[in-house]
């Protein structure tokens, strides 16, 4: 079958292995995407690097906590140039949609834009009159909102620039110093891009592909099946620790887990503390079927 061009790019923006390798394995497999990205990490030549952290966008995404931080929204708003989403009417838009979405608790994005904003306009509107004046198209695409259980405490995290954002919730305690650390998780998350927010939450169907690739891999080396399936469950525990929030290096101190950041942090504030859940957005990323 003929490969295209377009399928060997994408392949290597999943990837980032060569053109020739990517339309290699492309043919290997018939054409499917997803069986010769496996194929090309059996070999060792490409990671587990999500496309989302290489999508393109332009646009922004911003966030909203409420003063007592127990609610917070993450919001993406996209236009056509990352010169419009440095324009000030776009940010001032952006700004104020956020604002509004934490406050009147809209149900989805149609909900959100048939609130009323000031000057008695709803937000489609005030969308409408920036895409006349800026001249490019506007889209609000998408919002996350968190409402803490008590004790609870939502923080969020936009790195510089609007590329990447994180919302996240710490169950179990509330106060200046759990604050702060909810914050620096949420920086941890948005560096770092832990897939799960623990083990449990890992399906059957990544960790039999995480294990047919190791096996894969090590079945090559020719040593004994033994220590072949050492090798897997070696391999397995790394993988945990890269994709699951607290067993990653948290990143301001790599000495120490995110879980036993978050433990001693607790400890000091008299509670147990846990990531109850986290979202990270990150602009013009494939949003999920």
């Amino acid at each position: 079958m003929e490969i295209t061009a377009s399928a060997v790019k994408e392949l290597r923006e999943r990837t980032g292995v060569g053109m020739m390798e990517c339309k290699k394995a492309l043919q290997e497999a018939g054409g499917d995407p997803g069986e010769a990205e496996k194929i090309l990490r059996k070999r060792g030549i490409a990671s587990a690097a999500k496309k989302a952290d290489r999508a393109a966008g332009e646009g922004t995404v911003a966030a909203e906590v409420s003063q007592d931080g127990r609610s917070g929204l993450l919001l993406e708003v996209n236009c056509e140039t990352d010169f419009a989403a440095r324009n000030e009417d776009f940010q001032a838009l952006v700004k104020e949609t956020a604002r509004l979405a934490l406050q009147r608790k809209p149900a989805d994005v149609a909900a959100l834009l048939e609130l009323p904003a000031e000057g008695g306009k709803t937000v489609a509107q005030l969308v409408h009159e920036r895409v006349a004046r800026i001249g490019e198209n506007i889209v609000v695409r998408r919002f996350v909102r968190y409402d803490a259980e008590q004790p609870g405490t939502v923080a969020a995290y936009v790195h510089t620039g609007g590329k990447i954002g994180v919302l996240l919730e710490l169950a179990g305690g509330a106060g200046e110093d759990v604050s702060r650390l909810a914050r620096d998780v949420a920086m941890h998350v948005a560096a770092a891009s832990p897939r799960f927010v623990h083990r449990q939450e890992v399906t059957e169907k990544d960790l039999d592909l995480e294990r047919e690739i190791a096996r894969d891999q090590a079945a090559k080396s020719g040593k004994p099946a033994a220590v072949v399936e050492k090798i897997v469950a070696g391999k397995m525990e790394k993988f945990y620790a890269e994709n699951c929030l607290p067993e990653q290096s948290f990143v301001k101190d790599p000495e120490r887990t995110v879980h036993q950041v978050i433990q001693d942090v607790g400890k000091r504030a008299g509670g147990t503390l846990h990531v109850h859940r986290f979202v990270r957005f990150v602009l013009g990323e494939s949003l999920p079927a």
